[in-house]
């Protein structure tokens, strides 16, 4: 009997032990120096290597692992459930649950659930939760919650907030903040510092200058565009006249400093061939008492009668301006213009050049000073 008792203390002492040992080896971290392998689970980590914290891993199809410390690599994936640093390689993707200084490449796409940080390129597409340093994709970078660093992109960027530089070669687009957006299309973000675009910005405020076409904000001192609809700013439209007979009716439209001019209009002169204008330019307004100001603007016109050749001029205009009540304004002033024509269209229209030269295949330049009035009511 008194046997019988030793014998079970010993066997619950041994139970004890090796359920403890155990426990204590299923909580003890999987780590291997060097994962390689063809595809899971062919591989030296075998059915484990979900669990494994790699210090190097080489897959010929894709890898799997718990985290990994060095370099992975792979001919298709890269597949680490928890967390990346060093450097991720594959031919096709990498999936990965947050990066901390890593540098991650694939032929098509990066995904980080979480967090990203360090570089991320991929032939295609990025994706991450949120992004601490630089994103570059052959497609677009989406990312739904704050990016802190800059994306490049062929196509598209968007975020929720971006605090650095969003490139992108159609549109850029920010929930919320952001500080400087270019694209070749459009931009869009409720406060941003400055935007360019080849066709349109959006924003609500605008800290520094909108480059663009169309420019649409609430409020933006500094808008550069043909067109720009500025909540705080001005509209006005517009009717001129300058010394060669050339009316023109523009539209007008900007912040309180910078404004865009846009325009269209017709020579009276009696030419061989009716001319038609187009205007476009950028004005600059110089407020000096409640009502009277100078307009200062640079515009670019072509007359055109739709046939052989061409009248093109560059001009500078200095306008003082003078508002009755709040709406109308009268103007005048010199020009200094800088004539291109061929064919000699529209090169009779003026006749006091100061300087000119005729060049070869039928061109002619000159420069002279010129004039133009005319009255614009504000809208």
């Amino acid at each position: 009997m008194r046997t019988f008792y030793f014998s079970s203390r010993i066997i619950c002492f041994s139970v004890s032990v090796l359920f403890f040992a155990t426990a204590a080896y299923a909580q003890t971290p999987l780590t291997s120096p060097a994962h390689i392998g063809l595809v899971y689970p062919l591989s030296s980590n075998g059915k484990n290597a979900a669990a494994y914290t790699n210090h190097f891993s080489l897959h010929i199809i894709a890898g799997v692992s718990k985290a990994e410390t060095g370099a992975a690599i792979a001919g298709v994936s890269n597949i680490v459930k928890d967390s990346a640093t060093g450097a991720q390689v594959a031919g096709f993707s990498n999936h990965i649950g947050k990066t901390f200084h890593a540098v991650t490449v694939a032929g098509f796409m990066n995904q980080v659930k979480t967090s990203g940080n360090g570089a991320m390129v991929a032939g295609f597409l990025n994706t991450a939760g949120s992004m601490h340093g630089f994103q570059m994709a052959g497609f677009a970078n989406l990312v739904p919650r704050n990016v802190d660093g800059t994306q490049v992109a062929g196509f598209m960027n968007m975020a929720a907030n971006n605090s650095q530089l969003q490139v992108a070669g159609f549109t850029n687009m920010a929930k919320k903040d952001a500080n400087v957006q270019v694209a070749g299309f459009m931009n869009k973000s409720e406060n941003v510092h400055s935007q360019v675009a080849g066709f349109i910005n959006i924003a609500k405020k605008v800290k520094g200058v909108q480059v663009g076409f169309i420019n649409i904000a609430d409020s933006s001192e500094c808008p550069i565009g043909a067109v720009n609809i500025v909540k705080g700013g001005e509209m006005q439209v517009s009717v001129s006249i300058d010394e060669t007979a050339t009316t023109i009716a523009s539209f007008k439209s900007g912040g309180k400093i910078l404004y865009g001019i846009l325009g269209a209009g017709y020579n009276l002169k009696d030419n061989p061939n009716p001319l038609y204008a187009l205007q476009a330019g950028i004005g600059a307004h110089w407020p000096l008492l409640s009502h009277f100001r100078i307009n200062a603007e640079a515009t670019t016109l072509v007359l055109t009668d739709f046939k052989k050749g061409y009248y093109h001029r560059q001009s500078l205009g200095i306008f003082p301006a003078y508002r009755f009540g709040s709406r109308v304004e009268v103007f005048a002033g010199p020009t200094f213009n800088f004539v291109q024509t061929e064919h000699g269209v529209g090169q009779g229209i003026s006749n006091h050049y100061i300087w000119s030269e005729y060049r070869r295949n039928d061109k002619f330049h000159g420069g002279y000073i010129g004039g133009t009035a005319g009255v614009q009511v504000r809208i």
